[in-house]
C-alpha cells in the first residue's frame, strides 16, 4: 500500500481548514466520559478487585487483586534481567535530569522589605504526596518514570509512588522498576488508564490516596483526570504527543524528515507537522519520509504514516516567515524544534511551546531522554498558559509577611480606607484605634 504525507499550503486554506489543522485528539473527550465514569465508580466501590479486573480486561494481563503492588522480588528480578547498557543509559539520563531540577529548585524562603520595617516574601515547601503515572500501552517508558519521579524527590515529596499498566505477562516493566529505584521511589503499582487515576484519587486497599498525579497518558487518562480534578490535583495536561519542526531555507529537508518521525511514531493519536516557507525543504522532506519509514518497524512506521498522512499531521508550507511563526504560535505545540543554521534569530518570536529545541544538533530525542529538562510537557494548546513538569509541580508557595511597629501605622491607615470602602467592618476595626489601645497595654 502506498503511504503518503499530507501537504498543506496555508495560503490556499480557508479559515475553517486552517483551524482544523490546529485540532488535537483530545479536543473532544465526550466519547470517553461515560465509560471513564463507570471505571472510576467501580474503583471507588471495589478497590483492588476492580484494578485487577480492568488489568485483565483492558491490558490483557493476568493480575490478581493481591498482586497490585510490586514486590522486592520484582525489583530484584528487574535489576538482574535488565541489560547493563540500558541501566547505564538510564543512569546517565538520571544524572542529567537530577542536575537540571536541582538547579531549578528555588530557595526555601525569600523576604523583601516592601516599606521600611515591613517585609513580605514566599516560603517554599514540598507537597505531601504524589503519584507519577507511567504509560505503557504502545511501549515501555522508563524515561517517564525518571522525568516525573526525580523532580518530585528533588522537591522533597515524602510519599511518592508510581502507577503503571502491567504487561501481558502481568508484570511491571523491568526498566520502570529500575528507574523507580534510581529515583528513590519504593511503591510501584500495577494500574493503568482511567482506573489508575481513580485509584490515586480515592485510594484502594493497596494504593494510597495522594495529593497530586503527574504524567502523560491516553485520552482515557485525560478524561479520568478531568472527572477527578475536584479531589486531586491533576497537574499539567499531558496527552498524546505533538511536535512541530520549524525549518527555514538553510537546512536540508532530509533532516526535517528524520525529526518528524520522532513524535509521529508514538501512536496514531499523535500530531506532527513540518512548518516551513521553503518549498525546497518541504519537497525534500516529503520525498525522504517514506525512505525513513522503511528503516522502522512495521508498528512504528504504521503509527508515523497514520499521523503524517492523517487529518492532524503532515507538511505545512507557509508563504513567508511571518505566516509560519503565526501558525506555530496558534498551535502552541508540546515539542518545537527550530531547524536553522542560526536558530536564535527566531526564538524571540516563538511565544508558545512546551519546549523549544534549537539547531541541527538538538533533536527531540535528546530532550526526551538525556538533556535534563523535563519531557512531560503541556499538550492540546495548553502551552499557551501551562509549563513543563518541574520541581515547582511538587512544591507549593506560602506567602510570608512581617510588619514592625514602626511600619504599621502607614500600612494600617491605607488598609483601613480600603476596608471601609468595601464595607468590611471587621477588617477596618482590626487596623483601627481598637488595636492600638490593646497594643499599648
Amino acid at each position: 500500500m502506498t503511504r503518503t504525507v499530507n501537504f498543506h499550503e496555508l495560503s490556499k486554506l480557508s479559515p475553517a481548514e486552517r483551524r482544523k489543522l490546529l485540532q488535537r485528539t483530545e479536543a473532544d473527550l465526550s466519547s470517553y466520559e461515560e465509560k471513564v465514569k463507570a471505571i472510576i465508580d467501580a474503583v471507588r466501590r471495589e478497590g483492588d478487585e476492580a484494578l485487577a479486573r480492568f488489568a485483565r480486561d483492558f491490558d490483557k494481563a493476568q493480575v490478581e487483586a493481591s498482586e497490585i503492588a510490586a514486590t522486592e522480588a520484582d525489583f530484584a528480578r528487574a535489576e538482574k534481567t535488565l541489560a547493563s547498557e540500558v541501566k547505564a543509559a538510564m543512569d546517565y539520563a538520571a544524572v542529567q535530569i537530577r542536575k537540571f531540577h536541582e538547579d531549578q529548585k528555588p530557595e526555601e524562603m525569600w523576604l523583601s522589605e516592601m516599606r521600611p520595617g515591613a517585609f513580605a516574601g514566599d516560603r517554599m515547601r514540598a507537597i505531601p504526596s504524589a503519584a507519577c503515572y507511567v504509560p505503557r500501552g504502545k511501549g515501555a517508558f522508563p524515561s517517564v518514570a525518571l522525568m516525573t519521579s526525580i523532580p518530585a524527590k528533588v522537591a522533597g515529596v515524602k510519599d511518592l509512588i508510581i502507577v503503571t499498566p502491567p504487561g501481558p505477562d502481568g508484570k511491571i516493566d523491568d526498566a520502570t522498576l529500575v528507574a523507580a529505584r534510581m529515583a528513590g521511589v519504593g511503591g510501584v503499582f500495577k494500574a493503568g488508564g482511567a482506573q489508575a487515576i481513580a485509584a490515586v484519587a480515592y485510594g484502594t486497599e493497596t494504593i494510597p490516596k495522594v495529593a497530586k498525579v503527574i504524567g502523560p497518558g491516553s485520552p482515557w487518562v485525560a478524561a479520568a483526570k478531568r472527572q477527578v480534578s475536584h479531589v486531586i490535583d491533576t497537574g499539567t495536561p499531558a496527552g498524546p504527543s505533538e511536535l512541530i519542526v520549524f525549518a527555514d531555507d538553510t537546512i536540508d529537508g532530509r533532516l526535517a524528515a528524520l525529526d518528524l518521525l520522532i513524535e509521529s511514531e508514538h501512536g496514531p493519536d499523535s500530531s506532527v507537522y513540518l512548518v516551513t516557507w521553503s518549498r525546497r525543504v518541504a519537497e525534500e522532506a516529503r520525498a525522504a519520509i517514506p525512505l525513513y519509514w522503511e528503516k522502522m518497524s512495521a508498528q512504528r512506521s504504521g503509527f508515523s504514516s497514520t499521523v503524517l498522512g492523517g487529518p492532524i499531521g503532515g507538511i505545512v508550507l507557509a508563504r513567508d516567515e511571518d505566516e509560519a511563526i503565526a501558525f506555530v504560535n496558534d498551535y502552541a505545540p508540546e515539542h518545537l524544534e527550530v531547524l536553522a543554521k542560526e536558530p536564535f534569530q527566531y526564538l524571540g518570536r516563538l511565544d508558545h511551546a512546551g519546549e523549544i529545541l534549537l539547531g541541527e544538533h538538538t533533536p527531540t530525542t535528546l530532550g526526551n531522554f538525556v538533556l535534563g529538562p523535563n519531557h512531560v510537557l503541556p499538550t492540546s494548546g495548553w502551552a499557551r498558559t501551562a509549563s513543563p513538569v518541574s520541581v515547582f509541580d511538587f512544591m507549593k508557595r506560602t506567602s510570608i509577611a512581617y510588619v514592625t511597629g514602626k511600619a504599621y501605622p502607614e500600612l494600617a491607615k491605607n488598609a483601613k480606607v480600603l476596608a471601609t470602602y468595601e464595607g468590611f467592618d471587621g477588617h477596618a476595626n482590626a487596623v483601627s484605634e481598637l488595636r492600638e489601645e490593646i497594643l499599648k497595654k
